[in-house]
């Protein structure tokens, strides 16, 4: 019964943070390890003890799967290249530049439990972006953030196992640098495979409850076999949120989309908020242990400190010239512009098509054909939307401190720490470095991170970029209303449409459906174009889905 009442309480303290955190301008995930510090005190949680793998292996699948399905592809698109730098050089530098400090900083630790220590606390949580996404940043920010949190997970996993095996041997670069790319590219493989056929599975299950119980298995599907072969079973749970985000759309119903939608956000708001409260229930076990091997709890904080100001400064020194390259990249597809408009406005006519496919296959090593016309097309269209991407949002030294002060550790960094096996060095002093640098991070990056954006944003030039945004979004609506008339305008009206019959309001129905398809392959199309911001056309798609269960409903009733 006393268990069942402590899960009783964690719900409805996870509920009253999800509400008072908002108004009270206090992050909810800061609020949830701040309470559980405290109930770490009462008498019940004195022994409480949670197994890390639950967190790895039970948890952080599911949550990393449910960020991939939701995340804009087309922008996760555009910022690879950022985001795989953060999600993979960053996290290693970092692992390596943190081992050196606490083979330093802690006696007799050995460079490779170092650099295992470094992993776990170098990769940052996603609760940086439940943060920012409550701040005027820019959509290019919280991109690479979000896809930053889903990749850099797997990395430092990955590379803390390496470390740990190293450790019996010698480290091994080379070797870590092999186990890793096997990792990812076999885990790749296992997510696409679970992604697809979650779809082909899930597309023919027409009962929205059911459907939604087959996709809770669906990051477990992937994750488990995934590690079972050596993989990282984190990055096989993104791949297959990524692919079934992009599919999910055209291959499945609005009504299993819906029901998987409200149900997901459910499961994500309650483990979310059971990983902080668990992470600050165990602050109390985690000193008593190093109380109890006589090490000292105040220089564990004091390595930790120095830790984390080396991870903000690692990540300033990576941030500064990445900003600069994502800026040389923007102006060089900036230049671009004026052959790529050419070349869509030449491609509208035969002629036009002809002579680019003679322009094209003028080039060595090239034979297109009529049929590769149409891809190339595409290319340019993306292309375009692109460089408008990049013109609208540039990156300045504003969105470079946001990125670099949004880099929080949290309950990843812990879990993982408890991961490291009885016999390392100094086993509970790591730990409670690990666990210190993560509430220090959160405490402080996350206490600060909407004030600090608040600050850096404020005066005129915040007034233009609201009301440019507001502009823009208002132009971006108005040519997704002209783009879904036209697709309507493609279904003829059948006759007896207007009849008052039972086989009038059959016909009526089936066409308004039938345009509705049309309207939604429109708009996803343009979504894979890239030609519409992904906000305003999500806006669009969830009203058509609208449309579509309320055109059902009514049939139902009349039939």
């Amino acid at each position: 019964m006393g268990e069942l009442l402590v899960v009783v309480g964690a719900l409805l303290v996870i509920a009253a943070a999800a509400v008072l955190g908002p108004r009270l301008r206090v992050a909810a995930p800061l609020m949830l390890v701040l309470i559980g510090v405290g109930a770490s005190f009462l008498p019940v949680f004195d022994s409480v003890a949670i197994n890390p793998e639950l967190i790895l292996a039970g948890v952080l699948p599911p949550l990393l799967y449910s960020s991939a399905v939701s995340m804009p592809t087309m922008n996760f698109r555009r910022e690879f290249g950022a985001i795989s730098g953060l999600s993979v050089l960053l996290v290693l530098a970092s692992s390596l530049l943190l081992g050196l400090f606490f083979v330093v900083a802690i006696p007799d630790l050995g460079f490779a439990w170092g650099v295992a220590l470094g992993a776990v606390v170098s990769p940052t949580d996603a609760v940086a972006t439940s943060i920012i996404k409550q701040t005027p940043v820019s959509k290019r920010v919280v991109a690479m953030l979000d896809g930053e949190s889903l990749l850099n997970d797997p990395t430092a996993l990955v590379l803390l196992r390496t470390s740990i095996a190293a450790a019996a041997v010698s480290f091994s670069v080379w070797r870590t640098l092999g186990t890793f790319v096997y990792s990812v590219v076999v885990a790749v493989i296992v997510g696409w495979a679970v992604g697809r056929g979650n779809l082909l599975v899930r597309r023919r299950v027409t009962d929205p409850t059911v459907n939604t119980v087959i996709s809770f298995t669906v990051p477990f599907v992937a994750s488990i076999p995934a590690e079972a072969i050596g993989a990282s079973g984190l990055v096989a749970a993104v791949i297959a949120g990524l692919v079934t985000g992009i599919r999910a759309p055209r291959d499945l119903s609005p009504r299993n989309r819906l029901s998987d939608s409200q149900n997901w956000r459910t499961v994500e708001l309650v483990l979310e908020g059971a990983v902080f409260l668990t992470m600050g229930v165990q602050i109390k076990s985690i000193v008593t242990d190093v109380e109890d091997h006589h090490a000292g709890v105040g220089t564990a904080v004091l390595v930790a400190v120095g830790a984390l100001v080396l991870t903000v400064v690692v990540r300033a020194a990576y941030i500064a010239p990445l900003l600069a390259a994502l800026g040389a990249k923007s102006r060089r597809y900036v230049g671009m512009q004026d052959r790529l408009e050419d070349m869509q406005v030449k491609m509208q006519s035969d002629d036009g098509r002809q002579a680019t496919l003679d322009e094209l296959n003028t080039r060595p090593g090239r034979t297109l054909k009529e049929s590769d016309l149409d891809r190339f097309s595409v290319r340019v269209t993306r292309g375009l939307a692109d460089i408008e991407y990049f013109r609208r949002q540039p990156l300045g030294w504003r969105d470079g401190t946001v990125v670099v002060w949004a880099g929080m550790r949290g309950a990843v960094t812990v879990a993982a720490a408890q991961t490291l096996p009885a016999d390392t060095p100094q086993r509970p002093v790591l730990v409670l470095v690990a666990f210190a640098v993560a509430l220090l991070s959160l405490v402080v990056q996350g206490g600060t991170i909407g004030p600090l954006v608040r600050w850096i944003s404020r005066g005129d030039e915040g007034t233009d970029a609201e009301q440019a945004a507001s502009d823009q979004a208002q132009s971006e609506q108005a040519r997704i209303f002209d783009l879904l008339r036209e697709a309507s305008e493609q279904i003829p009206e059948p006759p007896g449409v207007h009849d008052q019959s039972r086989a009038g309001f059959a016909a009526s129905r089936s066409h308004r459906l039938a345009v509705l398809g049309a309207q939604r392959t429109a708009l996803l199309d343009a979504r894979d174009n890239g030609t519409f911001d992904a906000d305003v056309l999500e806006s669009a798609l969830a009203n058509l889905d609208a449309s579509e269960i309320a055109i059902e409903l009514r049939g139902k009733m009349v039939t």
